[in-house]
């Protein structure tokens, strides 16, 4: 009770600040990037938790990013709550950038045309962009669940259609600008990380060194 909020949100508020945090993506970043500095772990090995994080954003496992990036940190012997914060690289202003790139690259590796599934363009009655995929997979989830309850038969059309076009190439894709993305977060995290802990220890030595000589503090 003495830690429950005194304002408490509504749900609406809660789902809205999950896609938009307040004070912005921005800020939200800094806050993730400072709490990654301070991690009690080597430069290299929070690194490799922030490369398992970033790696796991290019994944179309929506909704299991955490227990993936958790997943690969382990067998990288990373730091896990580096991945953890690490899979907010992917965010609604990344996503689509992110989206693009994986179902680019794993339709060319499949030798498949892609038809610029990340726009829904009209170019005709038989064109069907990434929008109109998704919407078809989940009304044949939601008319197959109810089939089991009515004498419906069940389609499935709609969630192949869905798995061939949007959710194995972006499965395929997003492997190798995952692993480039990832490979340059890794690169450019050891040195940032490396200086601030070495500013930190610094800047504590200093202060036990003020502790124990007081007079040439003064």
């Amino acid at each position: 009770m003495v830690f429950r909020r005194r304002d408490r949100r509504p749900l609406w508020r809660v789902l809205l600040e999950l896609l938009w945090p307040r004070g912005g993506w921005g800020r939200a970043a800094q806050y993730v990037r400072h709490r990654v500095r301070r991690l009690p772990d080597t430069p290299e090995k929070i690194s490799r938790g922030i490369w398992a994080g970033v790696f796991t954003t290019f994944c179309p496992f929506y909704g299991l990013h955490f227990f993936i990036a958790a997943g690969i940190a382990m067998i990288m012997r990373g730091n896990i709550l580096a991945a953890l914060m690490a899979t907010f690289f992917g965010n609604p202003l990344t996503y689509v950038p992110i989206a693009w790139a994986s179902l680019t690259t794993g339709h060319w590796l499949l030798g498949t045309r892609m038809d610029s599934a990340l726009l829904d363009a009209p170019r005709g009655r038989d064109f069907c962009g990434i929008g109109c995929q998704f919407n078809n997979a989940f009304n044949d989830l939601w008319h197959n669940f109810m089939a089991i309850f009515t004498d419906e038969r069940m389609d499935w059309h709609g969630l192949a259609d869905f798995y061939r076009e949007v959710f194995y190439p972006y499965l395929i894709g997003g492997i190798l600008p995952g692993i480039f993305t990832a490979t340059i977060a890794y690169y450019l995290s050891v040195p940032v990380i490396k200086a601030y802990q070495n500013r930190r220890r610094k800047r504590l030595r200093d202060k036990l060194a003020q502790l124990k000589n007081p007079a040439d503090g003064g």
